[in-house]
């Protein structure tokens, strides 16, 4: 016979439903569990079971459970009463035996709150009742905001500069749900193809740094008040727009640092696969780049997809006679790219020679003298 507990567990299932029935007015209908568990085979045990699930029935409680019987004859027991189904005739028994009239009486007045103010949020209502439920003592800060965004959708400012009368730390402790609402709210102005929320809702924030050093004295003087060593928010660089022909980007620091000097150029601390976030710089697009990067196969790889950015890319140091002649037997990390990379001939049998090795050759290994020397035959 089912048990009480089952019937709680079982009415619970049908809670969520419940709710959405409630966020469009829908008119209560009766809610049934059917009951096809079989009774014990003792009378003492029948017993049990049958004032378990008569104590909490609405017979008893004056709320709650109804319970439906049928006459069963047993070869053990007999004739007895089993229930048939467990029905909720009201709304009030449903919710009431499940302890949610409080519960229920608030999702009523927020899902009311919401719709008064932004009612194309209905769908995301009925879809994500308990997300209501959730957010329960919160829905008229997240209004204020979903107010602020939907008459400022591009704000450019720090969630902190926000000027909306919440709790400083309200928004960026609520980004999930607000996010999902913004999404409907402002949905022809957000960045789709961002996942963060402050790119993806037009917000300034904590954004990567560039890193570069000017290579020309000269350069360095007339745009910079001298500062050879420059590094400012990838934001800016985007826009950055200086009279220069080439552009170095190098990924290890110290080579970064004792990177030659050569006129018309700036150098770049790449950081690995961090190129990304300078592939829409106006500068790159229009000067001649070079890439330096280690000798293993992530170092290809990045060359193979900072060339995808911009077609234009050169290698530099990345070629069978630098390898054959400062490689030390050191082994790199194993890669598991298996996808086409957009390499030259050359810088392909490299590349496959070493991933099939897992060979690896630092950049910090190649002497100075060397670099300047390879870096002068590049320039003539």
């Amino acid at each position: 016979m089912i048990t009480s507990a089952e019937i709680k567990k079982k009415a619970s299932r049908k809670y969520t439903d419940y709710l959405r029935d409630v966020a469009v007015g829908k008119t209560f209908q009766p809610i049934e569990i059917p009951c096809d568990k079989k009774a014990s085979d003792t009378i003492a045990e029948y017993q049990k079971e049958f004032n378990n699930i008569r104590s909490l029935s609405k017979e008893v409680k004056s709320y709650g459970y109804t319970i439906c019987w049928k006459t069963v004859k047993t070869k053990m027991l007999g004739t007895q009463g089993l229930p048939s189904k467990i029905k909720f005739e009201t709304a009030e028994d449903f919710e009431r035996f499940l302890q949610k009239v409080k519960e229920v009486d608030v999702f009523r007045k927020n899902v009311a709150l919401i719709n008064g103010k932004f009612p194309e949020l209905q769908c995301w209502i009925e879809k994500y009742p308990l997300k209501v439920i959730d957010n329960s003592e919160y829905w008229s800060d997240i209004l204020k905001v979903l107010g602020y965004f939907s008459k400022n959708p591009q704000p450019q400012l720090y969630i902190r500069e926000l000027p909306i009368e919440v709790h400083t730390k309200f928004i960026e402790q609520h980004k999930t749900v607000i996010g999902e609402l913004l999404d409907i709210v402002i949905k022809e102005k957000i960045n789709t193809d961002e996942k963060e929320f402050e790119k993806r809702y037009n917000l300034r924030c904590d954004e990567p740094l560039v890193r570069m050093r000017i290579l020309d004295g000269t350069l360095a003087a007339e745009s910079f008040s001298g500062l050879d060593d420059i590094t400012i928010p990838v934001s800016i660089f985007l826009r950055l727009q200086i009279p220069i022909s080439k552009v170095y980007i190098v990924e290890n620091k110290v080579n970064f640092l004792t990177f030659p000097l050569v006129a018309n150029s700036i150098v770049i601390w790449g950081k690995g696969y961090g190129i990304a976030s300078i592939k829409e710089s106006e500068l790159l697009k229009s000067s001649e780049l070079i890439y330096w990067g280690d000798l293993d196969a992530q170092g290809f790889e990045i060359l193979s997809q900072f060339r995808g950015y911009f077609a234009q890319v050169k290698s530099l140091l990345m070629d069978k006679t630098t390898f054959d002649k400062y490689f030390e037997n050191d082994l790199g990390t194993p890669s598991k790219v298996n996808v086409e990379l957009n390499l030259t001939t050359e810088e392909k049998n490299l590349y496959q020679y070493i991933k099939a090795n897992n060979y690896r050759l630092e950049q910090e290994k190649i002497p100075q003298r060397y670099v300047i020397e390879q870096l002068k035959c590049l320039l003539d």
